[in-house]
């Protein structure tokens, strides 16, 4: 991958991160922990925080001129928290199975994206490695040109999708396993410490391929994306 980044501003990058964190993860958060303390019911909760993302959006569309894929992520996994707490009988471990469902479903979406033209990490890499503007984003599609580049989306994609199915298979396991108070704190731990890792595996091997990206960027011949 030889073509250099734009540079970033980073004004501009610091102020979308903030507004990204905050209406797709503080705020809904804050919400719903606020809404349940008060008395409302889960589902109550639940559509407020549902809110949010759909401002980041309008924010984003206002702003870029673009819908922020990130944030409809954010709302289409939100809604799908939303229709799994609804149906079927209520109780409380039931509840943590249906919450280790969505992140299940996270994962096989993953997965499923390896069959679109672009699988879902490229998106996510597009909205935290560039500022959003038009020729950070120019320059992000352009790289899909690689071999070198394509490969490593697709197998950050594979990753994450593994992940977090094998996660999801964990979680309904003990939720059977062990008593409800105890994987209330798992839940979140686990979940949390999943993610993280993965996290850190993602920027470990996107900088450790660069490299090799870099040194077969010149002999490859550009694909059509």
């Amino acid at each position: 991958m030889s073509e250099q980044a734009p540079a970033r501003k980073g004004r501009t990058a610091a102020i979308g991160w903030a507004l990204t964190i905050a209406f797709n993860i503080v705020a809904p958060i804050m919400t719903y922990n606020h809404l349940t303390s008060a008395g409302y019911g889960e589902v109550t909760a639940l559509l407020a925080s549902a809110a949010w993302p759909v401002v980041d959006i309008g924010v984003h569309l206002a702003w870029h001129r673009r819908v922020d894929e990130f944030a409809v992520i954010s709302l289409v996994f939100m809604a799908l928290t939303i229709v799994v707490t609804l149906a079927g009988p209520q109780s409380a471990r039931l509840l943590l199975v249906k919450d280790s469902l969505v992140t299940g479903i996270f994962g096989i979406a993953c997965l499923a994206s390896l069959a679109a033209p672009r699988p879902m990490m490229f998106y996510f890499g597009r909205k935290f490695a560039t500022d959003g503007t038009p020729a950070a984003i120019s320059w992000w599609n352009g790289l899909w040109q690689y071999e070198g580049f394509r490969c490593v989306q697709r197998n950050l994609t594979i990753g994450w999708g593994l992940a977090y199915v094998a996660e999801a298979a964990l979680r309904i396991a003990l939720s059977y396993a062990l008593d409800t108070a105890s994987m209330v704190t798992l839940n979140s731990v686990l979940s949390y410490a999943v993610t993280g890792a993965l996290i850190f595996w993602t920027i470990t091997y996107a900088r450790r391929s660069r490299p090799k990206a870099a040194a077969a960027a010149p002999v490859a011949e550009p694909t059509a994306g």
